[in-house]
């Protein structure tokens, strides 16, 4: 998420030259992550998309496919922190990190609590979710940033190949949830704290996400030919382990009423906290998708590439507005819109949804891609601002 940028020859303005194939990787799955909020807002939420006994196979795939996101932004957090060596010391890049991770983590319990899922300031319920892991992973890193990039390297895939022997465990220390079994961490009267993205193995995430930033030191053809087969040996790895039936993953896989609903079955991975065959299944078909991306921008993506260049402004933007969207289309069917704004029970989030709410998938589409169509233009505002002006504060935006 961090801008990434090397120094470019500067006529009157200074300009910053960013790396086109991060950028797209990053835009798209900005852009595939708002079809998951569209569907948290507009869907029916009555049962679990990804449970092979009461999804449908079009509903499965649009949750699925969403599983890209969180980890392709926590690895890319990495290799955009590495990358800002050609610019920064490691003293600075730390600074950075710690103070951008703490921004992360109050605009989690502020804005996008209460201006973006919620809708309200009495903190009846809050949910420690993606930004939260996100700011606590970057303060980590900022302290691992001090050791060798190796270490670095080695300290995230272990944690990735390792945190499913911890699967076992049971606890009910509030720590023990912050750090990998996602839980309550507070439940006083009118008080709920949930983690649901707790920090292990993110954390790891990005660290080799870090370590995977040495490959820009490389020429084109070298880094191409390292991302191709490492794609393809994690998408194998998760194949064969996912196959085994044995270590990776909480939930094994089962036959079902059908060959294609056992196939959901084996595609189906634990995400809270993603296990390893969860992070095999998506992080070596990005990483395909990278190198597909990394001798240039097709022209049908060069959108995907502007919002890639301001994710946070993105990310800030687009959970509010399909509130506002859900607000407005209740208030034309219902004739009000109390129950949006009322904080909600802890199994109702992100808000409680009137009898008979819920809109098919060719609608919940249509509304996603509403919605992108109308943020491009703001980022593409906002990306521009970031190109022409070197202000710190853009930097953490």
């Amino acid at each position: 998420m961090a801008a990434i940028a090397e120094p470019a020859v500067a006529s009157v303005v200074t300009k910053r030259v960013r790396i086109e194939s991060i950028d797209v990787v990053r835009g798209v799955i900005m852009i595939i992550m708002a079809l998951d909020h569209v569907r948290d807002f507009f869907g029916n939420s009555g049962f679990n998309p990804t449970d092979p006994a009461t999804t449908t196979i079009p509903l499965f795939f649009t949750r699925w496919i969403t599983h890209f996101c969180a980890p392709v932004f926590f690895l890319l957090t990495g290799t955009g922190a590495y990358l800002s060596l050609a610019k920064k010391s490691k003293r600075e890049l730390s600074r950075f990190l710690f103070t951008r991770g703490l921004w992360l983590i109050f605009l989690e319990l502020t804005v996008n609590r209460c201006l973006g899922w919620q809708f309200n300031f009495d903190y009846h319920l809050t949910l420690l979710i993606v930004l939260w892991a996100l700011g606590w992973a970057m303060i980590v890193l900022s302290v691992l940033v001090y050791l060798p990039t190796w270490v670095v390297t080695a300290f995230g895939v272990v944690m990735i190949a390792t945190h499913n022997l911890l699967d076992s465990v049971e606890s009910s220390n509030p720590l023990w949830s912050i750090l990998h079994s996602p839980n309550i961490i507070m439940n006083h009267p009118g008080r709920i704290i949930f983690v649901t993205y707790a920090l292990i193995p993110w954390v790891g995430v990005t660290a080799a996400g870090y370590g995977l930033g040495q490959i820009y030191r490389w020429p084109s053809e070298r880094r191409k030919a390292f991302l191709l087969p490492l794609g393809i040996g994690l998408s194998a790895a998760f194949v064969v382990l996912r196959g085994i039936n044995v270590y990776g993953d909480p939930l094994p896989w089962s036959g079902q009423r059908s060959a294609a609903f056992t196939v959901l079955s084996f595609l189906n991975t634990t995400k809270y906290p993603p296990s390893l065959l969860y992070l095999l299944m998506t992080l070596g078909p990005a990483l395909l998708f990278w190198w597909a991306v990394d001798a240039g921008t097709p022209r049908w993506l060069r959108p995907a590439l502007t919002i890639g260049k301001v994710p946070m402004f993105y990310y800030l933007l687009h959970i509010p507005f399909i509130h506002l969207l859900a607000v407005a289309v209740c208030y034309a069917r219902f004739g009000q819109v109390h129950w949006m704004f009322e904080s909600p029970g802890l199994g109702d989030f992100p808000m409680t949804k009137p009898p008979g709410w819920g809109y098919s998938l060719p609608i919940i589409y249509l509304i996603w891609i509403f919605v992108v169509l109308t943020l491009y233009p703001l980022c593409r505002w906002f990306a521009g601002l970031k190109q022409r002006r070197s202000d710190n504060w853009l930097s953490y935006f």
